[in-house]
C-alpha cells in the first residue's frame, strides 16, 4: 500500500467506528466534562550511566548524567472523543565531557539538552472500541516504548483496539514515522540506520544502512491478546515494510495451587522472512559481521520454566534462533525497533543485549526476583549464557534492585541496575574483553 491509500485506510477505520455507536446514546457529559474530567500527570528523571571496558582498546569507558521531565495531559471524553498529549524535556545539567568518545550517548544522544513531543493524538474509546491517531507510545512485543532511557520511544501511528469479550483484545495499527528514545523529531527510519541519518540524533541501534539509505515506508500490524484464570496468550504479524514480515506467538500458563507455589510454564515462536525490494539484501548492511544475503530468513522459539513463591518468582529460559545461509546476518531476527535496544521479547534477552544482537545460537538464562519490606525494595538477579555462530560464546550476570518510597515521598523510586558481560569474540565486546554496565536511575512520579 501507498502512503496515501494508508491514511484513507485509517480514516475509514475511524469513520466506521464512530457511525457505528451513532445514535447508542444520545448524550455522554457535556462540553464542561472535557476540562474538569481532564487528567495531568508526570515524571521527574534523573539517570546516571557508566560504561567501564576491561579491554580499553583505545577505546575510554563511558558515562553519560542526564536529567528529564516528562508531562502527561489528556482532556475529559465528549461523546467518545479525547485529546492526549506528552511533553519531554531533556538536559544533561552541563555534565557532559568534552572528548566524545567518553560519551555513553545511548542515554540522551550527542546534545547538552532537547525537547519533544513524545504524543499528541485524538482518541474516541466506546466500552468495546478505542480509536487512536497521531504521535503515540506503543505497547506491542516488537514495537514499544523500549523505556529504559530517560524518554521513551513513540510512532505517529494509527491504532485500532477492539475488545469483543472481556480480556480478549484485537488491536490494528499502521505506523508511518517514529521518535527513536534520543530523537526529538519523527522521522522515517528505523534502528537499522546510521545516527545522524538526516540530522536525526538517533542512537543505540544497529546503525548498518548506509547514509543515503531510502526512508522506512513504515510498518503494518495486527495482534491478540487473551487472558483467563492462569491462562495468557498473544499472537501478532507485523509487516515491516522493506525490511521484513513477521509472525510472532507466545503463551504461559500458571497452576493455581493454592498453597502459594504455582508453577508456570511458557513459550514462544517467532517466524520472519522478506525478499525483493529489501533494504537489507539490496545493500552493503552488515548484520552480525555477516555482509548481505539475498533473503531474510529466521525461526526462533523458547521455553519457560518457572515458579511463583511468596514475594518472588524463579525462572530458568531457553531460545534457540536458527541460522540460515545467504540469508540476512546468517539468519537474524530482524527486528527494526529493538536491536541494539534490547528490548525485544525474547526470554534470554538481557540488560545490554540478546540474540537479536548476536545473531544465530541459543541461549539459556536463570532469573530470580524477589520482593521485601511489604515490596517497597525488590531484588533481581540473573544469569545468561550464550553460544552464538558470529560472536561465539558469552555470559552475563546482571543485578538489579530497586526502592519504591511511601508516605510523604510517595512516587519515588531509587533503582540500581549493574550488568557484566564476559566473553565473546568478533568484537562482541571492546577488545574482546568484559564490559560492564552500570544504570542508576531515579525516578520520581507525580
Amino acid at each position: 500500500m501507498n502512503l496515501s491509500f494508508s491514511k484513507y485506510f485509517a480514516l475509514s477505520l475511524i469513520f466506521l467506528g464512530v457511525t457505528a455507536e451513532a445514535g447508542a446514546q444520545s448524550e455522554e457529559g457535556a462540553i464542561s466534562d472535557v476540562i474538569t474530567k481532564g487528567h495531568v500527570d508526570g515524571e521527574l528523571r534523573l539517570y546516571n550511566f557508566n560504561r567501564i571496558y576491561d579491554g580499553k582498546d583505545n577505546r575510554p569507558d563511558q558515562h553519560a548524567l542526564s536529567s528529564a521531565l516528562l508531562l502527561n495531559g489528556t482532556t475529559g471524553s465528549f461523546h467518545g472523543f479525547s485529546i492526549g498529549a506528552s511533553l519531554a524535556g531533556v538536559s544533561d545539567l552541563g555534565s557532559k565531557d568534552d572528548n566524545p568518545t567518553k560519551v555513553d550517548t545511548t542515554l540522551m544522544g550527542d546534545r547538552s539538552s532537547y525537547a519533544a513531543v513524545t504524543q499528541a493524538y485524538l482518541q474516541y474509546k466506546r466500552d468495546w472500541l478505542t480509536l487512536k491517531g497521531g504521535y503515540q507510545y506503543l505497547n506491542t512485543p516488537w514495537m514499544s516504548g523500549s523505556d529504559i532511557r530517560v524518554v521513551p520511544a513513540s510512532y505517529n501511528a494509527v491504532t485500532a483496539t477492539f475488545t469483543p469479550v472481556k480480556d480478549w483484545n484485537i488491536t490494528l495499527l499502521r505506523e508511518f514515522s517514529w521518535r527513536s528514545r534520543t530523537s526529538s523529531s519523527y522521522e522515517r527510519d528505523n534502528l537499522y540506520y546510521p545516527a545522524g541519518y538526516e540530522d536525526n540524533h538517533m542512537f543505540g541501534g544497529n546503525g548498518t544502512l548506509p547514509s543515503n539509505a531510502r526512508h522506512d515506508n513504515g510498518t503494518y500490524a495486527a495482534g491478540t491478546t487473551y487472558a483467563i484464570g492462569g491462562l495468557k496468550t498473544q499472537a501478532w504479524l507485523y509487516d515491516f515494510q522493506n525490511f521484513a514480515h513477521l509472525g510472532y506467538i507466545d503463551g504461559s500458563y500458571t497452576f493455581k495451587t493454592g498453597a502459594g507455589f504455582d508453577p508456570v510454564i511458557g513459550a514462544q515462536y517467532a517466524h520472519e522472512t522478506g525478499g525483493a525490494n529489501n533494504y537489507l539484501t539490496d545493500s552493503t548492511a552488515r548484520v552480525n559481521t555477516v555482509v548481505g544475503g539475498d533473503k531474510v530468513k529466521a525461526n526462533a522459539w523458547g521455553l519457560d520454566a518457572g515458579l511463583l513463591i511468596p514475594n518472588g518468582r524463579f525462572d530458568i529460559y531457553y531460545n534457540k534462533l536458527e541460522g540460515s545461509r545467504n540469508a540476512v546476518g546468517g539468519g537474524a531476527l530482524v527486528s527494526p525497533f529493538t536491536v541494539g535496544y534490547a528490548s525485544d521479547p525474547l526470554y534470554t534477552t538481557s540488560m545490554i543485549r540478546g540474540l537479536v544482537e548476536m545473531g544465530p545460537g541459543h541461549a539459556w538464562k536463570a532469573k530470580f526476583t524477589y520482593n521485601m519490606l511489604d515490596n517497597k525494595l525488590q531484588f533481581t538477579t540473573a544469569y545468561a549464557k550464550y553460544v552464538t555462530d558470529y560472536f561465539g560464546d558469552s555470559h552475563d550476570v546482571h543485578a538489579d534492585l530497586t526502592y519504591n518510597f511511601r508516605g510523604v515521598l510517595n512516587g519515588l523510586s531509587i533503582r540500581d541496575r549493574w550488568e557484566r558481560s564476559s566473553g565473546g569474540k568478533n568484537g562482541l565486546n571492546p577488545g574482546n574483553q568484559a564490559f560492564t554496565y552500570n544504570r542508576v536511575q531515579v525516578t520520581y512520579k507525580f
